[in-house]
């Protein structure tokens, strides 16, 4: 297996389709994936047909929130319910890039360093961070959380 210590954009790319994909294969409502740079930058974005148009900023706060804080949305979204004031805190620091639910994974490289962050949004949080999940590994990187 090829080594891959950054996120290429033929990378970035495969995980963006990839993700679609698996969520055509499971039915999900459209979705809008993007996957960031360690950096956050945008790296590729894709909205299917009938994804709503507040999905862009949702998948993009799930991502930069993951790359934030270094830990996956879901595990941001656990540490917080009985933390309000420091979510909120956590979104006003990040100009609203900031959202605590599941479907905000890291990508990590073979060296277990984290290279940038996918964030889905358009159907549950579950679903979505199932999708996340499933194109990182087909994409030849590490996603943090692993699936269970």
């Amino acid at each position: 297996m090829e080594l891959k210590t950054i996120l290429a954009l033929k990378d970035a790319a495969t995980i963006v389709d990839t993700a679609i994909g698996v969520g055509r294969s499971h039915d999900t409502l459209p979705l809008t994936v993007i996957v960031l740079d360690v950096g956050g930058h945008t790296v590729v974005m894709k909205r299917e047909d009938g994804s709503g148009i507040m999905r862009c900023d949702i998948g993009t706060g799930k991502a930069w929130g993951a790359l934030g804080m270094g830990v996956p949305t879901r595990l941001l979204g656990d540490r917080l319910v009985d933390r309000p004031a420091f979510q909120g805190a956590l979104a006003a620091v990040s100009g609203g890039r900031f959202v605590a639910v599941p479907g905000g994974v890291l990508i990590r490289d073979l060296g277990n360093s984290v290279i940038g962050a996918v964030g889905i949004s358009g159907d549950s949080s579950d679903k979505d961070e199932y999708c996340a999940i499933k194109a990182a590994e087909a994409s030849g990187f590490t996603p943090d959380p692993l699936l269970p």
